[in-house]
Protein backbone atom coordinates (compact mmCIF):
# COMPACT_ATOMS: atom_id res chain seq x y z
CA UNK A 1 0.00 0.00 0.00
CA UNK A 2 1.31 2.98 -0.80
CA UNK A 3 1.64 5.83 1.87
CA UNK A 4 0.70 8.77 -0.77
CA UNK A 5 -3.08 10.98 -0.26
CA UNK A 6 -3.95 9.81 -3.32
CA UNK A 7 -4.30 5.59 -1.96
CA UNK A 8 -7.72 5.32 -1.63
CA UNK A 9 -8.26 7.39 -4.90
CA UNK A 10 -6.04 5.12 -6.67
CA UNK A 11 -7.57 2.06 -4.86
CA UNK A 12 -11.16 3.23 -6.17
CA UNK A 13 -10.18 4.61 -9.49
CA UNK A 14 -11.83 2.26 -12.50
CA UNK A 15 -8.65 0.41 -14.00
CA UNK A 16 -8.59 -1.38 -17.08
CA UNK A 17 -5.73 -4.22 -17.44
CA UNK A 18 -4.18 -4.64 -20.83
CA UNK A 19 -1.07 -6.34 -20.12
CA UNK A 20 -1.22 -9.54 -18.34
CA UNK A 21 -0.53 -13.03 -18.45
CA UNK A 22 -2.84 -15.39 -17.06
CA UNK A 23 0.50 -17.94 -17.05
CA UNK A 24 2.26 -15.32 -15.24
CA UNK A 25 -0.31 -15.32 -12.33
CA UNK A 26 0.59 -18.72 -10.92
CA UNK A 27 2.05 -17.83 -7.64
CA UNK A 28 4.08 -20.28 -6.10
CA UNK A 29 1.59 -21.36 -3.56
CA UNK A 30 -0.49 -22.65 -6.63
CA UNK A 31 2.55 -23.84 -8.20
CA UNK A 32 3.32 -26.33 -5.73
CA UNK A 33 -0.61 -27.26 -5.44
CA UNK A 34 -1.02 -27.85 -8.21
CA UNK A 35 2.23 -29.96 -9.18
CA UNK A 36 0.61 -32.12 -5.99
CA UNK A 37 -2.44 -32.34 -7.55
CA UNK A 38 -1.24 -33.30 -10.99
CA UNK A 39 1.86 -35.65 -9.83
CA UNK A 40 3.73 -33.32 -11.63
CA UNK A 41 7.65 -33.33 -10.84
CA UNK A 42 9.11 -30.10 -10.13
CA UNK A 43 13.16 -29.71 -10.50
CA UNK A 44 15.20 -31.60 -7.96
CA UNK A 45 15.98 -28.78 -5.17
CA UNK A 46 19.52 -30.63 -5.19
CA UNK A 47 20.29 -28.81 -8.17
CA UNK A 48 18.12 -25.69 -8.44
CA UNK A 49 17.62 -24.74 -4.62
CA UNK A 50 14.65 -22.32 -5.88
CA UNK A 51 12.54 -25.40 -5.58
CA UNK A 52 13.38 -26.51 -1.86
CA UNK A 53 10.03 -24.79 -0.83
CA UNK A 54 7.67 -22.02 -1.94
CA UNK A 55 9.53 -19.57 0.21
CA UNK A 56 12.56 -20.36 -1.73
CA UNK A 57 10.94 -19.96 -4.87
CA UNK A 58 9.36 -16.81 -3.98
CA UNK A 59 12.67 -15.33 -2.83
CA UNK A 60 14.48 -16.56 -5.73
CA UNK A 61 11.70 -14.25 -8.06
CA UNK A 62 13.17 -11.32 -6.22
CA UNK A 63 16.38 -12.05 -7.86
CA UNK A 64 15.76 -12.05 -11.68
CA UNK A 65 18.98 -11.44 -13.49
CA UNK A 66 17.25 -10.54 -16.93
CA UNK A 67 14.46 -11.38 -19.10
CA UNK A 68 15.17 -14.93 -20.00
CA UNK A 69 16.12 -15.78 -16.47
CA UNK A 70 12.74 -15.00 -15.65
CA UNK A 71 11.30 -17.21 -18.40
CA UNK A 72 13.07 -20.33 -17.53
CA UNK A 73 11.55 -20.25 -14.39
CA UNK A 74 8.28 -19.16 -16.34
CA UNK A 75 8.06 -22.01 -18.50
CA UNK A 76 8.49 -23.68 -15.61
CA UNK A 77 5.77 -22.96 -13.70
CA UNK A 78 3.89 -23.80 -16.10
CA UNK A 79 4.18 -27.44 -16.68
CA UNK A 80 1.70 -27.99 -13.39
CA UNK A 81 -1.24 -26.77 -15.90
CA UNK A 82 -2.67 -29.98 -17.19
CA UNK A 83 -6.35 -29.62 -17.19
CA UNK A 84 -9.00 -27.24 -18.78
CA UNK A 85 -10.31 -26.85 -14.57
CA UNK A 86 -6.22 -25.82 -13.80
CA UNK A 87 -6.71 -23.37 -16.60
CA UNK A 88 -9.84 -21.99 -15.61
CA UNK A 89 -8.67 -21.77 -11.85
CA UNK A 90 -5.73 -20.03 -12.46
CA UNK A 91 -7.96 -17.09 -14.88
CA UNK A 92 -10.19 -16.42 -12.07
CA UNK A 93 -7.68 -16.58 -9.18
CA UNK A 94 -6.13 -13.61 -11.65
CA UNK A 95 -10.10 -12.07 -12.08
CA UNK A 96 -10.75 -12.03 -8.29
CA UNK A 97 -7.46 -10.05 -7.18
CA UNK A 98 -7.85 -7.85 -10.07
CA UNK A 99 -11.53 -6.78 -9.36
CA UNK A 100 -10.34 -6.20 -5.41
CA UNK A 101 -7.99 -3.77 -7.35
CA UNK A 102 -10.37 -1.76 -9.55
CA UNK A 103 -10.12 -3.37 -12.35
CA UNK A 104 -13.28 -2.97 -14.58
CA UNK A 105 -11.61 -4.57 -17.76
CA UNK A 106 -9.22 -6.94 -18.55
CA UNK A 107 -7.43 -8.07 -21.99
CA UNK A 108 -5.00 -10.82 -20.79
CA UNK A 109 -2.59 -12.90 -22.46
CA UNK A 110 -2.13 -16.62 -22.80
CA UNK A 111 0.63 -18.67 -24.19
CA UNK A 112 -1.04 -21.93 -26.19
CA UNK A 113 1.93 -22.87 -27.54
CA UNK A 114 4.04 -23.93 -25.12
CA UNK A 115 1.51 -26.12 -23.29
CA UNK A 116 1.00 -27.79 -26.70
CA UNK A 117 4.63 -28.48 -26.80
CA UNK A 118 4.62 -30.26 -23.78
CA UNK A 119 1.00 -32.28 -24.81
CA UNK A 120 -1.69 -30.38 -23.75
CA UNK A 121 -4.75 -30.18 -26.21
CA UNK A 122 -5.39 -26.61 -27.35
CA UNK A 123 -9.36 -27.21 -26.26
CA UNK A 124 -8.31 -27.50 -22.49
CA UNK A 125 -6.12 -24.29 -22.60
CA UNK A 126 -8.81 -22.44 -24.30
CA UNK A 127 -11.56 -23.70 -22.77
CA UNK A 128 -10.31 -23.42 -19.47
CA UNK A 129 -9.40 -19.64 -20.00
CA UNK A 130 -12.83 -19.07 -21.31
CA UNK A 131 -14.54 -20.45 -18.60
CA UNK A 132 -12.58 -17.95 -16.38
CA UNK A 133 -13.18 -15.05 -18.16
CA UNK A 134 -16.85 -16.00 -18.29
CA UNK A 135 -17.38 -16.26 -14.89
CA UNK A 136 -15.58 -13.13 -13.96
CA UNK A 137 -17.89 -11.50 -16.11
CA UNK A 138 -21.11 -12.99 -14.33
CA UNK A 139 -19.91 -13.17 -11.11
CA UNK A 140 -17.50 -10.27 -10.49
CA UNK A 141 -19.28 -7.92 -13.28
CA UNK A 142 -15.87 -7.47 -15.66
CA UNK A 143 -15.64 -7.02 -19.15
CA UNK A 144 -13.08 -9.49 -20.51
CA UNK A 145 -10.82 -10.00 -23.72
CA UNK A 146 -8.46 -13.27 -24.80
CA UNK A 147 -5.43 -12.11 -26.33
CA UNK A 148 -3.82 -15.28 -28.03
CA UNK A 149 0.05 -14.84 -27.90
CA UNK A 150 2.56 -16.28 -30.18
CA UNK A 151 5.74 -17.01 -28.46
CA UNK A 152 8.98 -16.02 -30.42
CA UNK A 153 11.28 -18.78 -28.90
CA UNK A 154 10.14 -21.49 -30.46
CA UNK A 155 9.30 -22.52 -34.28
CA UNK A 156 7.06 -20.14 -36.93
CA UNK A 157 5.75 -23.56 -37.63
CA UNK A 158 4.51 -24.39 -33.69
CA UNK A 159 2.69 -20.43 -34.38
CA UNK A 160 1.30 -21.10 -37.37
CA UNK A 161 0.02 -24.33 -36.07
CA UNK A 162 -1.69 -23.08 -33.00
CA UNK A 163 -3.18 -20.17 -35.44
CA UNK A 164 -4.83 -22.64 -37.62
CA UNK A 165 -5.95 -24.76 -34.98
CA UNK A 166 -7.54 -21.82 -33.34
CA UNK A 167 -9.14 -20.57 -37.10
CA UNK A 168 -10.22 -24.11 -37.50
CA UNK A 169 -12.50 -24.02 -34.40
CA UNK A 170 -13.58 -20.58 -35.11
CA UNK A 171 -12.03 -18.92 -31.47
CA UNK A 172 -11.30 -15.67 -33.31
CA UNK A 173 -15.43 -15.17 -34.95
CA UNK A 174 -16.56 -11.98 -33.34
CA UNK A 175 -20.25 -14.31 -32.70
CA UNK A 176 -18.40 -17.25 -30.56
CA UNK A 177 -16.63 -14.70 -27.97
CA UNK A 178 -13.82 -16.56 -27.14
CA UNK A 179 -10.46 -14.92 -28.70
CA UNK A 180 -10.13 -11.52 -29.45
CA UNK A 181 -7.02 -10.64 -30.54
CA UNK A 182 -2.90 -12.06 -31.06
CA UNK A 183 0.36 -11.01 -29.57
CA UNK A 184 3.93 -12.18 -29.33
CA UNK A 185 5.58 -12.76 -26.12
CA UNK A 186 9.02 -14.54 -24.62
CA UNK A 187 12.81 -13.44 -26.05
CA UNK A 188 12.28 -10.10 -27.48
CA UNK A 189 16.73 -9.91 -28.06
CA UNK A 190 17.86 -12.99 -30.29
CA UNK A 191 14.79 -13.85 -32.82
CA UNK A 192 13.99 -12.00 -36.08
CA UNK A 193 12.23 -9.18 -35.48
CA UNK A 194 9.88 -9.74 -38.11
CA UNK A 195 9.69 -13.43 -37.77
CA UNK A 196 5.86 -13.21 -37.83
CA UNK A 197 5.70 -11.46 -40.88
CA UNK A 198 3.26 -13.83 -42.64
CA UNK A 199 0.91 -14.73 -39.47
CA UNK A 200 0.51 -10.99 -38.67
CA UNK A 201 -0.17 -10.17 -42.08
CA UNK A 202 -3.15 -13.38 -42.24
CA UNK A 203 -4.60 -12.06 -39.16
CA UNK A 204 -4.67 -8.39 -40.14
CA UNK A 205 -6.30 -9.47 -43.04
CA UNK A 206 -8.99 -10.76 -41.08
CA UNK A 207 -9.85 -8.19 -39.02
CA UNK A 208 -8.22 -9.76 -36.13
CA UNK A 209 -6.82 -6.72 -33.85
CA UNK A 210 -2.93 -6.95 -32.97
CA UNK A 211 -0.26 -6.26 -30.68
CA UNK A 212 3.33 -7.17 -30.01
CA UNK A 213 6.15 -6.77 -27.18
CA UNK A 214 8.36 -4.46 -28.06
CA UNK A 215 10.99 -2.00 -26.93
CA UNK A 216 11.97 -3.91 -23.38
CA UNK A 217 15.15 -5.12 -23.91
CA UNK A 218 14.95 -4.37 -27.94
CA UNK A 219 15.88 -0.36 -29.33
CA UNK A 220 13.12 1.31 -30.77
CA UNK A 221 13.31 -0.82 -34.71
CA UNK A 222 11.48 -3.31 -32.53
CA UNK A 223 8.79 -0.92 -32.29
CA UNK A 224 8.42 0.13 -35.31
CA UNK A 225 8.54 -3.24 -37.13
CA UNK A 226 5.87 -3.96 -34.93
CA UNK A 227 3.95 -1.64 -36.29
CA UNK A 228 5.01 -2.08 -39.89
CA UNK A 229 3.47 -6.08 -39.31
CA UNK A 230 0.12 -4.44 -38.01
CA UNK A 231 0.21 -4.26 -34.44
CA UNK A 232 -2.00 -1.31 -33.12
CA UNK A 233 -1.13 -1.62 -29.79
CA UNK A 234 2.79 -1.75 -28.17
CA UNK A 235 3.50 -3.92 -25.22
CA UNK A 236 5.98 -2.80 -22.99
CA UNK A 237 7.09 0.06 -25.38
CA UNK A 238 9.73 1.79 -22.61
CA UNK A 239 12.55 2.18 -25.01
CA UNK A 240 10.41 4.42 -27.23
CA UNK A 241 11.84 7.24 -25.77
CA UNK A 242 15.14 6.63 -27.53
CA UNK A 243 13.69 7.56 -30.96
CA UNK A 244 11.83 10.99 -30.59
CA UNK A 245 10.34 11.05 -34.58
CA UNK A 246 8.96 7.28 -33.37
CA UNK A 247 7.52 9.12 -30.33
CA UNK A 248 6.25 11.85 -32.05
CA UNK A 249 4.44 9.15 -34.47
CA UNK A 250 3.17 7.28 -31.62
CA UNK A 251 1.41 10.29 -30.21
CA UNK A 252 -0.17 11.28 -33.20
CA UNK A 253 -1.36 8.07 -34.36
CA UNK A 254 -2.81 7.42 -30.66
CA UNK A 255 -1.15 4.26 -30.49
CA UNK A 256 -1.14 2.97 -26.72
CA UNK A 257 1.93 1.71 -24.91
CA UNK A 258 0.78 -1.30 -22.19
CA UNK A 259 3.85 0.15 -19.54
CA UNK A 260 4.55 -2.66 -16.56
CA UNK A 261 6.32 -0.76 -14.23
CA UNK A 262 7.21 -3.29 -11.52
CA UNK A 263 8.05 -5.55 -13.80
CA UNK A 264 10.48 -3.24 -15.49
CA UNK A 265 12.63 -3.11 -12.29
CA UNK A 266 11.86 -6.73 -11.41
CA UNK A 267 13.45 -7.83 -15.16
CA UNK A 268 16.60 -4.78 -14.69
CA UNK A 269 15.08 -3.02 -17.80
CA UNK A 270 15.30 0.27 -15.42
CA UNK A 271 17.78 0.22 -12.46
CA UNK A 272 14.92 2.10 -10.66
CA UNK A 273 10.94 2.80 -10.93
CA UNK A 274 11.63 6.16 -11.51
CA UNK A 275 13.44 5.66 -14.80
CA UNK A 276 10.46 4.06 -16.63
CA UNK A 277 9.45 7.24 -18.49
CA UNK A 278 5.85 8.03 -17.52
CA UNK A 279 6.45 12.06 -17.25
CA UNK A 280 8.23 11.87 -20.96
CA UNK A 281 5.07 10.14 -22.29
CA UNK A 282 2.74 12.27 -20.27
CA UNK A 283 4.51 15.48 -21.82
CA UNK A 284 4.20 14.30 -25.21
CA UNK A 285 0.90 13.39 -25.44
CA UNK A 286 1.93 9.36 -25.28
CA UNK A 287 -0.98 6.88 -24.95
CA UNK A 288 -0.51 4.42 -21.71
CA UNK A 289 -1.98 1.89 -19.80
CA UNK A 290 -0.16 0.62 -16.67
CA UNK A 291 0.09 -2.88 -15.88
CA UNK A 292 0.97 -5.58 -13.77
CA UNK A 293 2.70 -8.26 -16.53
CA UNK A 294 3.38 -11.44 -14.59
CA UNK A 295 2.31 -10.27 -11.24
CA UNK A 296 2.81 -13.73 -9.23
CA UNK A 297 6.57 -13.05 -10.56
CA UNK A 298 7.17 -9.54 -10.15
CA UNK A 299 5.98 -8.76 -6.38
CA UNK A 300 2.55 -6.86 -7.80
CA UNK A 301 -0.44 -6.62 -9.28
CA UNK A 302 -2.08 -3.96 -10.44
CA UNK A 303 -2.77 -1.24 -7.26
CA UNK A 304 0.71 -2.18 -6.12
CA UNK A 305 1.89 -1.13 -9.84
CA UNK A 306 -0.20 2.58 -9.72
CA UNK A 307 0.35 2.95 -5.96
CA UNK A 308 4.52 2.51 -7.36
CA UNK A 309 4.14 4.53 -10.14
CA UNK A 310 2.46 7.36 -7.34
CA UNK A 311 5.31 7.15 -4.92
CA UNK A 312 8.04 7.85 -8.17
CA UNK A 313 6.21 10.60 -9.51
CA UNK A 314 3.73 12.16 -7.53
CA UNK A 315 1.04 12.08 -10.31
CA UNK A 316 -2.35 14.98 -10.03
CA UNK A 317 -5.39 13.77 -10.31
CA UNK A 318 -5.71 15.04 -13.45
CA UNK A 319 -2.50 12.66 -15.08
CA UNK A 320 -4.56 9.89 -13.34
CA UNK A 321 -7.50 10.84 -15.46
CA UNK A 322 -5.70 10.73 -18.58
CA UNK A 323 -4.26 7.91 -18.10
CA UNK A 324 -7.29 6.19 -16.62
CA UNK A 325 -9.43 7.15 -19.70
CA UNK A 326 -7.02 6.25 -22.18
CA UNK A 327 -7.29 2.95 -21.10
CA UNK A 328 -10.92 2.70 -21.83
CA UNK A 329 -10.73 4.92 -25.39
CA UNK A 330 -7.70 1.99 -26.52
CA UNK A 331 -8.98 -1.11 -24.87
CA UNK A 332 -10.59 -3.70 -27.63
CA UNK A 333 -14.34 -3.25 -26.56
CA UNK A 334 -17.87 -1.68 -27.85
CA UNK A 335 -18.35 2.00 -27.64
CA UNK A 336 -21.32 1.40 -25.22
CA UNK A 337 -19.02 -0.60 -22.76
CA UNK A 338 -16.41 2.44 -23.58
CA UNK A 339 -19.33 5.26 -22.35
CA UNK A 340 -20.24 3.21 -19.30
CA UNK A 341 -16.21 3.05 -18.06
CA UNK A 342 -15.53 6.77 -18.98
CA UNK A 343 -18.57 7.58 -16.92
CA UNK A 344 -17.19 5.52 -14.04
CA UNK A 345 -13.94 7.48 -14.12
CA UNK A 346 -15.82 10.88 -14.06
CA UNK A 347 -17.26 9.79 -10.84
CA UNK A 348 -14.91 8.70 -9.08
CA UNK A 349 -12.68 12.22 -10.12
CA UNK A 350 -15.21 14.15 -9.27
CA UNK A 351 -15.44 12.65 -5.67
CA UNK A 352 -11.82 13.01 -5.01
CA UNK A 353 -11.80 16.39 -6.60
CA UNK A 354 -13.69 18.03 -3.71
Amino acid sequence: MCQTTLHEFLHNLPKCEHHVHLEGCLTPQLIFQLAQKNNTPLPDPATNPAYESIEALTSRYHHFTSLDDFLAFYFQGMSVLIHESDFEDLAWNYFVKASKDGIHHAEVFFDPQVHMDRGVEYTAVVNGFVNGCKRAERELGLSTRLILCFVRHLPVSSARGVYEEALKKGDFEVDADRVHGIGWSSTEVGPPKDMFRELYASAKAKGIPLTAHAGEEGDPSYISTALELGATRIDHGIRLVEDTQLMKRIAEEGILLTVCPLSNVRLRCVESLDQVPIRTFLDNNVKFSINSDDPAYFGGYILDNYCAVQEAFGLSIRDWRRIAEDSVKCSWIGEARKVELLGRIEECVMRYSK
